[in-house]
């Protein structure tokens, strides 16, 4: 309103201006109405001053409305943007306050920081549940671990007395689960017929009490849990079955819990708990690892007890042999038939031994590892004269340069303990070349005291074993670049590479109850059957079969079949390796069909060719227009991921670094170009990689990755400088090869955040 008065005033000074200058200059008009008539009728300029003069307040009335009306409407924007903030602000506080029960209100339908926003509460919603499962979980798991820990060694140190052993377990396990008392029942099974249990040990309020009680098997709730092999858990007990006394009064328990002591199937015992609260499944699966433990050491001291009975029986035995010395002299006859017959023996075993020099290498040692004689193939394999000198030689000088502190452990025990020793070694000839065998090496009984001897029985295995790194080399390439199987001769799944299993989608569990019959096609099993039996025959086979995934599709491989023998030539395993040839496969019939049908439709295609062009240029008129659009959506959605505020690292199948937006620049102080085709652990110390678990996982190549998991961490920057995270990976699919994403929030960045207006 201002305006247009001074817009006014303004006009008729103008006006009034314009009027008196023309007044003053005029010969023929006057300071009068009629001279100022004369003045507009001899100047029709005058009108317009006068009409701009009445336009200029009535045009800036008009201006300053529109400019009014753009100010509020401005400031209407301003006063929702700053409430928008305002409410972020509020609700980022909240989060960084951990208050995850916040809600946030959308703007409208476009607020997308809002719906950001509520997704990021939402993650960390569940974020915060999942560690508290877990932390529950690992509570639980720990509570079990040291209570097991607890009872086995209470178990060691007790098992020279069983009824100190039953009363400390007891002990330990009722106070472990706070329940108010606890009887321990031995089983008695001298007399298969009559089998009963005794109570050999009886706990309550933390004192031990003694009690004189037997149940027979099969009685009661403790002969019930025994015969059954079931833990009993009752939670209404009758007032009349158990009564708990103390200094303070008597009580009734609302719990029982019974269990029965196995192992391997036998019962040993019964244990009985009764508490006044209920007992809890962690308190249950516990317990019932504690009885199968006590099983096994009550199972290895009734088997002690067992040893030692015979042990005195064998002592009363050979009191009574001695008595009847008389006896034994009268069947010497007898005896020296025995010896005539061990005679017989020795010239056989004399034989064997000749046959065994013919196929294995034997050397004799001494105590000190001196060669005391060989037989001729020893010396051949080794490249000596059967003649020379070989007597004296150390064993050590037999063995191979790079195996010698390994063997002379071996020997070492070998002397001590006189144990029999047999494995794979690796030994040297004369003439320095390896010679890897197959040995035994077992400690003979000395005819006079002091002369201890080894003897050394070995077979050549140089060819098997240079067969078989020949074999794991091929496995190992095979394993890498195609498929590899190893079944028996039944067809049982023995092993296999990790393209076998991506390729049929079968996980370990299906493929433990599968045979490779139940994958291959039923119109090919026939063919295949008959292959099979060429190649358990000893016979490789190379073909092309079709097999079934556990999603119902057909897939064609490509490979051989062969045998793969053991030292006996026995055949160890079937193995397979081949590839994938499927796409090549499905190409191929294409390719057919599609030449088929070309041809039959080569005549139409040449009738409606014009036809056809002229709606091969309108569809690329479309398609040109519908690439345009597509770019232009790709060009908006790369816009919002690189105008974001939260850092976006992207990394393909082999683990280097595809993407690298702005928001992650200024989070590392780094230029994309620097990062981008580099290994993603060039972003991370492996100071931080030691210490979580999650960017261990996003570095380390494969796809074992904490997906899902929004985690607070940690980075170091280009300056060396610590900044604090959330973080986030997530995992893509993009043409069957997994794409990971990690999103890193600052946590500065909420925090700093304007605060509420």
């Amino acid at each position: 309103m201002q305006n247009t008065l001074l817009a006014s005033i303004a006009s008729v000074v103008i006006l009034l201006a314009a009027v008196f200058l023309g007044l003053i200059k005029s010969d023929e008009a006057n300071f009068s109405m009629s001279g100022t008539a004369l003045l507009f009728t001899h100047n029709p300029g005058y009108w317009f001053v006068t009409l701009f003069a009445i336009l200029l307040p009535l045009a800036c009335n008009r201006i300053t409305r529109m400019i009014t009306r753009q100010v509020e409407e401005k400031q209407k924007i301003l006063d929702s943007e700053q409430e928008k903030l305002r409410k972020v602000n509020h609700f980022t506080q909240q989060l960084i306050e951990d208050n995850l029960e916040v809600d946030f209100t959308l703007s409208g339908e476009d607020d997308v920081l809002g719906r950001t926003l509520i997704r990021f509460r939402d993650t960390l919603r569940t974020g915060r549940e999942n560690n508290l499962r877990l932390r529950a979980g690992e509570d639980r798991r720990n509570w079990i671990a040291e209570g097991m820990a607890r009872t086995s060694e209470i178990l060691r140190n007790n098992l020279h007395d069983l009824n100190l052993l039953s009363f400390n377990v007891l002990r330990e396990l009722t106070n472990y689960i706070k329940a108010v008392q606890g009887g321990f029942y031995l089983l008695d099974d001298t007399d298969k017929q009559n089998r009963f249990f005794n109570l050999i040990a009886f706990f309550a309020y933390d004192r031990r009490k003694f009690a004189d009680q037997q149940i027979k098997w099969g009685d009661g709730l403790i002969g019930t849990c025994a015969m059954e092999q079931k833990v009993i858990h009752l939670k209404n007990i009758p007032d009349t079955y158990i009564s708990v006394t103390s200094g303070l009064g008597e009580a009734n328990p609302k719990s029982l819990l019974i269990l029965p002591v196995q192992f391997e199937n036998t019962i040993y015992g019964v244990i009985e708990f009764a508490s006044f609260n209920a007992f809890e499944p962690d308190h249950i699966s516990f317990l019932e690892q504690a009885c199968e433990s006590i099983g096994s050491t009550l199972s290895a001291v009734k088997t002690n007890l067992t040893t030692s009975r015979l042990l005195e029986e064998s002592k009363a035995q050979t009191q009574s042999l001695t008595s009847h010395e008389e006896e034994m002299r009268q069947n010497m006859e007898e005896l020296q038939a025995t010896q005539e017959e061990a005679t017989r023996q020795a010239q056989r075993f004399l034989q064997l031994e000749e046959i065994l020099d013919q196929s294995l290498m034997r050397a004799e040692f001494n105590g000190e590892g001196r060669l005391l004689s060989a037989n001729t193939l020893f010396s051949n394999k080794f490249e000596f004269d059967h003649g020379s000198n070989m007597v004296g030689k150390s064993i050590y000088d037999f063995i191979s340069e790079d195996t010698l502190e390994r063997f002379r452990e071996s020997w070492k025990k070998i002397k001590k303990s006189k144990e029999h020793f047999s494995g794979l070694l690796k030994q040297v000839t004369r003439t320095g070349n390896d010679l890897w065998t197959l040995a035994s090496i077992v400690y003979a009984m000395p005819e006079e005291e002091g002369t201890d001897k080894f003897t050394l029985l070995a077979l050549d295995a140089s060819e098997e074993v240079a067969r078989q790194r020949r074999s794991e080399i091929v496995s190992e390439l095979v394993s890498r670049t195609g498929i590899r199987i190893d079944l028996d001769i039944n067809g049982n799944f023995q092993d296999y590479n990790h393209q076998f299993m991506h390729l049929l989608k079968y996980s370990q569990k299906d493929l433990k109850s599968l045979v490779i019959f139940d994958l291959i096609d039923p119109s090919d099993l026939e063919a295949f059957n008959r292959n099979w039996d060429i190649v358990v025959r000893g016979t490789a086979h190379s073909g092309l079969f079709r097999i079934k995934t556990a999603n119902g599709d057909e897939k064609w491989i490509q490979g051989s079949f062969a045998a793969d023998h053991n030292l006996a030539h026995e055949i160890n395993r079937i193995l397979f390796t081949g590839y994938d040839v499927t796409r090549e496969r499905f190409l191929e019939n294409e390719t057919k069909n599609q030449a088929d049908v070309l041809k039959k439709q080569e005549k139409i295609l040449r009738d409606t060719e014009k036809e056809l062009a002229k709606k091969v240029r309108e569809t690329k008129l479309e398609f040109q227009q519908l690439l345009k659009e597509t770019e232009r959506q790709k060009e908006i959605h790369a816009g919002i991921v690189e105008d974001s505020p939260v850092a976006i690292v992207n990394t393909g199948h082999d683990n280097r670094i595809l993407y690298f937006n702005h928001a992650a620049e200024q989070l590392w102080n780094l230029d994309r170009k620097e990062v981008i085709d580099q290994d993603a652990g060039v972003l991370f110390p492996e100071k931080l990689l030691e210490k979580d678990e999650v960017l261990a996982s996003f570095t380390h190549p494969g796809d074992q990755k904490l997906t899902g998991t929004l985690k607070r961490t940690c980075i170091i920057d280009k300056k060396g400088k610590e900044k604090q995270v959330i973080i986030q990976l997530t995992k893509f699919k993009i043409d069957n090869e997994n794409s990971y994403t990690a999103f890193l929030l600052p946590i500065k960045a909420l925090a700093d955040l304007p605060a509420e207006a």
